[in-house]
């Protein structure tokens, strides 16, 4: 890996910096950011490289040779050698060691130093990801799921140009400086020092930037104190913001802290748009609870969206010092910069006695996960724990995650003496929607409909409810995300990318072609790539309007061809355009990259299939269980195969294995359900009721009640009641009458 010399006359480094701000360069020395990465020297390892670990029965050894540091551990081919570490990574709680490889690939090694106290339990090695250590995941340190270049290095370190080159499927990444230096925030810093040598001239003063080309001030620069009636806390004395404007501090710490796809390196930092760098996850369902509590790691920043903090101009630095990255104040005092704490630092509002865990406001209000074992990070949506969820819904909630001795109903039960409307039901809060999606019930579909357009939400929930109104395409659902296209947030036009899928071509293309000249790159890039996909149904006219947006559309792709993903996608792309021959060697590329990703051998078997050689398509699935036997997917298009080629029986064992490696896809027990009714109508009634419970889908409940009115079940009325309340009523007559029984 080599450091960027060309870039020498905009980034300068921050010890330049520190020969005029002493302070933070001094707040800024042994912080998060300055640690983040480092070339591994006895001055940055934390870790004891003088003693072996055992993980699974196996020996692993730490050693050093003179100055440089090693460890012998097992690699991808089984068998154990040395490796070199040249970088650590991080400090606090944890530090990984990264090892470098001669195609430019940088790998964390699966292994960390536990840098807390002994007392804390800390000083020594641990296995980071002991569930995922086989070859075949993502997460075996020598998988993509632990690759420095695709997955770290944007955010570990200043200026970062991943500089993949997509035909050889190698790496030639480089930085301006190795950690989070000052210029990661504030920008190549050149002309900032030009104009501090001449900051006294006309022209410099006139300058509000001071060189710089964003403005990472608070945007609120003045608050107001105000009294409100709030039945939670009796009153609420809370700082309300006026002198709002604008800032970029926010969208500059968010393109680290955030869950997201970088999608170009073009420009050093987020000079415009977050959307010109990155796409954003907005609040999916595999990241986040239906309540829009984290599950997985978001890196706040979707939390932070959702909040009455963000939407009342709190920043970062509002809590935090972003050069030490330490707390500005301690405890409730934070808090107590805009919350009265005559109000809130109370036992009438907190419910504990002062000074315990549980008057800390951030336990009730930012409950805390633990990732990596040992890191514990706080959610920033800033909501009020709701026991009433947990039970409706089976989301977490900050009371039972202290009193983990109790039950749910016991916290329902004092948090509704404390709070009586705390708990209720709301049906048009976004939480009944999501969970309503989730569940697969017909009601969520104008829920969603309303969320979505409903101003008075945040923008990152409206656009989440947009993306989940795929599930449920109607008018309401076509207004929606019309609607949505021509919103001034970028989050919501990019949202109806997904929210559009499931209409046809036509109504498809009047939603998205608007977003094709979008002057967002995620969303008019994105637009196209979706549009591409009726490529064989588009005029020629269409094809023009699509060609500059799918041309960067393209590139994205390729930006990301160290991954599976994108190397599907495209070769989606060239199938649809009917370039079968580029398409695989697209397929097969992917599987190169990441010889784990099963959706590069499904499609590459599905194109086979297509050709009329199906014994290909087999054998390229039979190359996929192999590099990927946690894959219900292969499994399944494996037995559709089969089922192609009438071997029924060896099918049925490929059908049942999907279902028992993916137990929550209800294609796969309905399939399974079909091919099995023949020989086991009770066996096949149980696998139509399972596809139907886990996926909510009423085709699924109407193939369960067919079968048992074929076989005359008891249960077949129960059946039908049931369906009645999920399927359209001329389906479930219809259905009635097939078998000469009464209609509704």
């Amino acid at each position: 890996m080599a450091t960027q010399p060309s870039v020498a006359t905009e980034f300068v480094g921050s010890f330049k910096c520190q020969q005029c701000h002493q302070t933070e360069f001094e707040d800024w020395t042994g912080s998060d950011h300055d640690m983040a990465m480092k070339h591994a020297t006895p001055s940055s390892v934390a870790a004891d490289f003088d003693t072996s670990f055992s993980f699974l029965g196996k020996q692993n050894r730490f050693f050093r040779k003179g100055d440089e540091y090693w460890v012998n551990i097992e690699d991808s081919s089984g068998q154990f050698n040395d490796f070199r570490i040249s970088y650590t990574f991080g400090i606090d709680p944890l530090q990984q060691y990264m090892v470098e490889f001669e195609d430019g690939r940088v790998q964390l090694i699966p292994f960390a130093w536990d840098n807390r106290s002994k007392i804390e339990g800390g000083q020594k090695w641990f296995h980071l990801y002991p569930d995922n250590s086989a070859k075949h995941d993502d997460f075996f340190w020598q998988n993509v799921g632990q690759n420095w270049n695709f997955m770290c290095a944007d955010c570990h370190s200043t200026n970062v140009k991943k500089n993949y080159d997509f035909e050889k499927n190698r790496f030639n990444t480089t930085f301006s400086e190795i950690n989070v230096g000052c210029e990661a925030c504030h920008g190549a810093a050149s002309k900032h020092l030009t104009w501090a040598a001449n900051k006294d001239s006309s022209s410099n003063k006139k300058d509000e930037r001071k060189g710089f080309s964003r403005d990472l001030t608070k945007p609120v620069s003045k608050w107001t104190w105000q009294t409100n009636a709030q039945e939670t806390s009796k009153s609420t004395d809370t700082a309300t913001p006026i002198n709002k404007g604008h800032s970029n501090q926010l969208q500059t710490c968010a393109q680290c802290h955030s869950r997201r796809l970088q999608i170009s390196d073009t420009n050093p930092l987020v000079d415009s748009d977050f959307g010109d760098r990155y796409q954003l996850n907005l609040i999916s369902q595999d990241r986040y609870y239906d309540d829009g509590q984290v599950y997985d790691e978001d890196y706040v920043y979707g939390s932070f969206l959702q909040s009455k903090m963000h939407h009342n101009g709190v920043v970062c630095s509002n809590c935090h010092n972003p050069h030490s990255t330490k707390l500005v104040l301690p405890k409730n005092a934070l808090c107590s910069q805009c919350h009265s704490p005559a109000i809130f630092d109370t036992s009438e509002h907190h419910q504990h006695p002062v000074n315990t865990s549980g008057a800390q406001c951030v336990n009730c209000h930012m409950p805390q996960t633990t990732y990596m074992q040992i890191d514990k990070r706080r959610d920033h949506s800033f909501s009020i724990p709701n026991p009433g969820n947990s039970q409706r819904m089976g989301t977490p909630n900050a009371c039972n995650q202290c009193h983990q001795d109790k039950d749910t109903a016991w916290a329902v039960d004092k948090t509704s003496n404390w709070y009586p409307s705390l708990n209720q039901y709301d049906a048009k809060h976004f939480s009944s929607a999501f969970a309503g999606a989730r569940a697969g019930l017909p009601a969520a579909g104008d829920q969603l409909s309303y969320i979505a357009q409903d101003s008075s939400q945040p923008a990152v929930i409206r656009a989440a409810a947009i993306e989940r109104l795929q599930q449920y395409p109607s008018r309401n659902g076509i207004v929606a995300v019309a609607r949505a296209t021509r919103n001034d947030e970028p989050m919501l036009r990019f949202a109806t990318i997904q929210g559009s899928a499931p209409y046809p071509i036509a109504d498809r293309w009047r939603m998205l072609a608007p977003l094709l000249n979008d002057k967002i790159l995620m969303v008019r890039s994105q637009a196209a790539g979706a549009l591409a996909g009726f490529w064989p149904e588009l005029s020629q006219e269409q094809r023009r309007q699509l060609k500059s947006p799918l041309d960067e559309y393209i590139k994205i792709l390729k930006f990301n061809g160290d991954r599976g993903f994108a190397r599907t996608n495209l070769g989606h792309l060239y199938a649809n355009q009917g370039l079968a021959e580029q398409a695989i060697k697209e397929y097969k590329a992917a599987i190169e990259v990441q010889a784990n990703y099963d959706a590069a051998y499904i499609n590459l078997a599905d194109l086979y299939r297509t050709q009329g050689n199906n014994s290909q398509a087999m054998a390229i699935l039979e190359q996929g269980m192999l590099a990927q036997p946690a894959s219900g997917s292969i499994q399944f298009s494996m037995a559709l195969a089969l089922l192609r080629d009438k071997q029924t029986s060896t099918a049925i064992k490929h059908l049942k294995k999907a279902t028992e490696l993916e137990p929550t896809n209800g294609r796969f027990w309905y399939v399974y359900a079909i091919a099995i009714t023949p020989t086991s109508v009770s066996a096949a009634g149980a696998a139509f009721d399972k596809a139907y419970q886990v996926s909510g889908n009423p085709q699924y409940l109407y193939a369960l009640c067919e079968l048992m009115l074929s076989n005359k079940s008891p249960q077949s009325s129960q059946c039908l009641q049931e369906l009645s309340t999920r399927a359209p009523a001329d389906a479930v007559n219809q259905l009635k009458a097939r078998f000469h029984l009464k209609s509704d």
